[in-house]
């Protein structure tokens, strides 16, 4: 049983590393996962935004929140998402790897300045200031500049292999800061709250303002994994121009 989970897994992953195979299947998932990333998104924001209960304390400002957390959330994943990718890369040269970080790094620097942005909104009424040097703000903002250096060290150096291997190298070390972002609030005394969701415990939202925040959250990632597939297929296109394999499927 296990072994037979191990071959389709294996199957899988050494499919997924083909451009020719991920340009052909990530085109017929991109059908599905548009309409529901903008039905998820638009649900989550316009009930979050709109038809939330005002918060007991903050009244309405925290409504933010509903563009803060999943611009959060989503730039963490996609830098743990490029440091699997820049693993892959260096360890098994897998072309896919170099693709799908210069796909993610983009749109994950977007969801990082956006959650800075939201973020510092959100402190004016909160903390009476716009920004502190607090540990999880100063760390969202390494991220940021994480992001920032991967485009630049992709677009910088001449050579793909080596502006891939670079990358990769910058987005495995760059994991670190994911750690330091995600535990600053416990591990240094901190203005920012801490975790909104818990994957252990209750969380103390109602069920009134959690339901859109999920929903908005998945309607990010899904929005976030739309725009890494079409990177990754223009990037595949530019790549593999020459090949008989793509013109046929452009047909």
């Amino acid at each position: 049983m296990l072994s037979a989970v191990w071959q389709t897994l294996t199957r899988w992953y050494h499919q997924w590393g083909s451009p020719r195979y991920f340009f052909q299947y990530s085109g017929v998932l991109l059908r599905w996962l548009w309409p529901l990333a903008i039905v998820a998104t638009m649900t989550g924001l316009v009930w979050g935004l709109a038809f939330a209960p005002a918060d007991y304390q903050q009244g309405d400002s925290y409504r933010i929140i509903f563009i803060h957390v999943p611009a959060a959330s989503a730039a963490l994943l996609g830098y743990v998402s490029m440091g699997v990718a820049g693993l892959v890369g260096l360890v098994w040269r897998m072309k896919m790897a170099d693709i799908m970080i210069k796909a993610i790094a983009p749109f994950g620097a977007i969801l990082a300045a956006v959650a800075l942005i939201t973020g510092a909104i959100w402190g004016k009424p909160t903390w009476g200031t716009y920004w502190v040097w607090d540990a999880r703000l100063t760390s969202m903002l390494l991220m940021l500049f994480l992001y920032l250096g991967v485009i630049a060290l992709i677009n910088a150096i001449p050579d793909p292999r080596q502006a891939g291997r670079a990358a990769s190298l910058l987005s495995v070390v760059g994991v670190i800061n994911v750690v330091i972002v995600k535990y600053s609030v416990q591990w240094w005394q901190s203005l920012h709250q801490g975790s909104t969701l818990k994957v252990v415990g209750e969380t103390a939202m109602p069920a009134e303002m959690l339901s859109p925040l999920l929903i908005s959250m998945l309607g990010i990632y899904l929005l976030f994994a739309c725009t890494v597939l079409v990177r990754a297929r223009t990037e595949i296109m530019r790549r593999e121009r020459k090949s008989q394999w793509l013109k046929e499927a452009l047909q």
